[in-house]
């Protein structure tokens, strides 16, 4: 196999390589994007379900399987973050619009690593099956021609045959 042969190969194989890392690095964001999606979705259906004219023990998830239950008045809005980790209180249904809208954002996000991803995909399939021709290639070119010295060099080997051992001082027996 010549130097450029192997740089090739060596290169494709590289290229491969980096595709199915920055596939998987896709993967897991977007597994990350989707947990959020979801949280978000829950919250929006945790604010429609609040009536209009509030609740009264309602019971709010603190974390680690505490609750606290509390009154919600009817005017009472929910308090959101608005960007730069700054927090305001407004309208439920505001509210429920902008998780809404970052709903649709992070669809869109995954959307286009989704496209990323096939794209990737398609290119790291198409490297493997030209690293894979490249490799047969080589082989079919070196194979007949290593082989045929090597075959007729050989000899073919008489077969040995275990030989039994006998005991020492002992007179022959049937098996023997």
């Amino acid at each position: 196999m010549s130097a450029v042969d192997q740089a090739e190969l060596q290169r494709i194989a590289q290229q491969v390589d980096l595709n199915r890392k920055r596939m998987e690095s896709i993967e897991q964001q977007m597994k990350r994007l989707e947990q959020i999606r979801l949280e978000q979705m829950q919250t929006i259906e945790t604010l429609s379900a609040i009536p209009s004219t509030g609740a009264k023990g309602a019971m709010i998830p603190l974390g680690a399987g505490v609750q606290i239950v509390a009154d919600i008045p009817a005017e009472a809005g929910a308090v959101i973050d608005i960007g730069s980790r700054v927090q305001a209180e407004k309208p439920r249904e505001e509210a429920i619009t902008i998780l809404q809208k970052r709903t649709e954002e992070v669809l869109g996000i995954m959307n286009k690593m989704k496209s990323e991803f096939d794209s990737i995909e398609e290119t790291t399939i198409s490297l493997a099956n030209i690293f894979n021709n490249q490799i047969a290639t080589l082989q079919a070119d070196t194979t007949p021609v290593e082989t045929e010295p090597i075959i007729s060099q050989k000899t073919p080997e008489p077969v040995k045959t275990p030989r039994k051992k006998r005991k020492r001082g002992t007179e022959l027996t049937l098996d023997d």
